[in-house]
């Protein structure tokens, strides 16, 4: 009777004990259930509480954090980005609704109807490239745009680019003075040409009259570095850190009134797409300085 009773008695205490462990690493779990429900229901702030996930309960918790924090920023990019292509677009379009509602309210000369149709096309060609600059960020954006990757002479490249642009240089007294170093390495040369030719037109728009504009090509611990350097009232330090993203202006005198705000940004995803970084150094008054760093083949 008494051994009965005895193991009736550890029979409890075990059920007990085994409950409260069961609970213990049930709980970590349903928070983690539970915190993955509010995110798909709209609510991506929220984070599983790590103090009460242990081992590799923990591990998990730590890693689901970090990807709900991805999950946010991505979104949050998407919907800032989205809101604003709808205003870099919004003006365009307000132009030629606009000069189209004027000119059919009542009868006008040849010349009135001449300069409302040269309005809408002016207008519609920044619609066509602000939307071709959509595409081309989004295409990057999810790995759709591939690169015809192939050995070349990054120096003969910028080479090319520099004669390119040269004689928009030499319109705004602009003098181009290079120094490259021959280097061969693996990418998409037409892409690679692209960010060299949108660092150039800046160096030379963003100058002051009878400046200079310092190309530089040289290797660096396995890295082909280039660096585009201006002699213009540069960038203020408030802007300098947000110059790559998309739609960002700053001063009006550095970014222009006609400014998309997605020429650096492109820039960036195709040097980041080539395993690459790219940023800028810049002191008022005394100029700016872009540099991009790219693996060597």
């Amino acid at each position: 009777m008494k051994e009965a009773m005895l193991g009736g008695w550890l029979l409890c205490c075990g059920l007990i004990i085994g409950w409260k462990v069961a609970s213990r690493a049930i709980k970590p779990i349903e928070q983690i259930s539970s915190t993955a429900v509010k995110i798909s229901a709209g609510d991506l702030s929220q984070r599983i509480n790590m103090a009460e996930a242990e081992s590799e309960l923990g591990q998990l918790a730590a890693v689901l954090n970090s990807t709900f924090a991805r999950l946010e920023s991505s979104f949050a990019q998407q919907k800032q980005f989205a809101s604003d292509a709808a205003h870099e677009l919004r003006t365009p379009v307000s132009v030629i609704l606009t000069q189209t509602q004027t000119a059919l309210n009542r009868e006008r000369d040849a010349a009135s109807y001449k300069e409302t149709v040269d309005a809408c096309q002016r207008a519609a060609q920044r619609m066509r490239k602000l939307i071709s600059s959509l595409l081309e960020l989004a295409r990057l954006d999810a790995g759709q745009t591939k690169l015809k990757r192939q050995q070349f002479d990054f120096s003969k490249t910028i080479e090319e680019c520099i004669e390119l642009i040269r004689p928009i240089a030499d319109e705004h007294n602009i003098t181009i003075s290079s120094r490259l170093e021959p280097l061969e390495i693996n990418g998409d040369a037409m892409r690679l040409a692209q960010v060299v030719t949108n660092m150039l037109t800046n160096a030379i728009k963003y100058n002051k009259p009878g400046g200079d504009a310092r190309v530089k090509l040289e290797s660096q611990n396995g890295l082909a570095v280039l660096t585009v350097a201006d002699t213009g009232n540069g960038i203020s330090a408030e802007d300098l850190p947000h110059v790559f993203k998309r739609f960002y202006r700053g001063d009006k005198s550095r970014t222009g009134a006609n400014s998309s705000g997605l020429g650096l940004a492109i820039c960036k995803a195709i040097v980041e797409a080539h395993g690459g970084t790219i940023e800028a150094s810049s002191t008022e008054d005394i100029g700016t300085v872009f540099t991009v760093r790219l693996p060597l083949s």
